[in-house]
């Protein structure tokens, strides 16, 4: 049997970087920008964090004299400034200058997990550290911080008050994110430009601008899942290549989804039950039988996506022009 009092917080922890993603890649798509490249914005998003934090604690005389409102924010805003870069980086190339989606996002990735590991290996020899990670453990104290009642609440506390601000906030952020989709005027449009954008501009919509400021947003979005996963999940511990396939997840989530960011927030937390199931089923020293509890995720998103292709439900469907370029003079 599996204890679900401890199995359930792991999993909402293994969720947040996953609904992240989720997130802001469906608000990316619904503009019609097919982002392939959210592991690498979500790697950028880290390291980001990562070098705002290890050079804050540097002016410190110790690590207990850290400043908890300064120890969040400037992680927080280096996270949120690399991120937007990428962000801006993938719509100059695809909005603009009208690049292959497809193989902008693969490049986005490639370029980021790059920059992640070349910044973080520097960070790594500053250190003089004989292993090969930082431990920014300060300020990861401040990230991971639960609410001062949890305790008190035994396990109703341990299971929905038990974790870091950021995964209420990435919570809140999907639930935002769904009702400006589907209740907003801007929303509505930034959907029309998703679905038809020569329609939309006909009508005044200014495509560039709905696409640059979507794919930017999501970007941020998805960076904060870079940077909860080390600050709070890893508790402020960086590795070269340590962040997984998260990011592919992510994206494999808003198909899960039908790219709605409201009901990413459970799904999301399915898939993190699901990413470390393995880890509270018996099953000994069989490797092999631990290998296929890892595939469950990526079984049950192709289930999924052969579920939906079969119905063929258009409110199920991706926009008409998701990884279309869009140029008005093609009209």
């Amino acid at each position: 049997m599996i204890d679900l009092v401890a199995f359930i917080p792991r999993a909402v922890v293994q969720s947040i970087p996953l609904l992240c993603g989720s997130t802001g890649e469906t608000l990316t798509e619904k503009s019609g920008n097919l982002n392939l490249g959210i592991p690498g914005i979500m790697y950028v998003g880290a390291i980001s964090g990562v070098i705002g934090a290890f050079f804050y604690e540097q002016t410190l005389p110790s690590p207990s004299d850290i400043n908890p409102v300064l120890g969040i924010m400037i992680p927080l805003l280096s996270s949120l400034l690399g991120s937007l870069l990428m962000g801006l980086l993938y719509s100059f190339l695809t909005t603009t200058l009208r690049a292959n989606q497809n193989v902008t996002g693969l490049a986005i990735t490639t370029f980021g997990v790059g920059f992640g590991n070349f910044f973080g290996g520097s960070l790594i020899k500053l250190t003089g550290s004989d292993v090969p990670s930082i431990a920014l453990s300060a300020t990861s104290q401040c990230f991971s911080q639960k609410l001062p009642f949890a305790d008190s609440l035994g396990v109703v506390g341990k299971l929905f008050f038990s974790y870091g601000f950021l995964a209420y906030a990435a919570i809140a952020i999907a639930f935002v994110v769904s009702y400006f989709l589907l209740h907003t005027r801007t929303g509505l449009n930034l959907r029309a430009v998703g679905e038809n954008p020569a329609t939309a501009d006909a009508a005044g919509i200014n495509v560039t601008k709905y696409k640059y400021i979507a794919t930017c947003v999501g970007s941020m979005i998805a960076g904060l899942g870079g940077l909860y996963y080390i600050m709070d999940y890893a508790a402020g511990v960086w590795s070269n290549d340590g962040f997984g396939d998260r990011g592919w997840l992510a994206i494999a989530l808003v198909i899960f989804t039908v790219w709605r960011p409201n009901i990413g927030v459970f799904a999301s937390i399915l898939f993190g039950s699901l990413y470390i199931l393995y880890l509270f089923l018996p099953t000994g020293t069989n490797l092999a039988v631990q290998e296929l509890y890892k595939m469950l995720p990526y079984v049950v998103t192709i289930i999924v996506l052969i579920i939906v292709s079969m119905k063929k439900k258009k409110e199920n469907s991706p926009p008409a022009s998701l990884g279309q370029s869009y140029f008005r003079e093609d009209r």
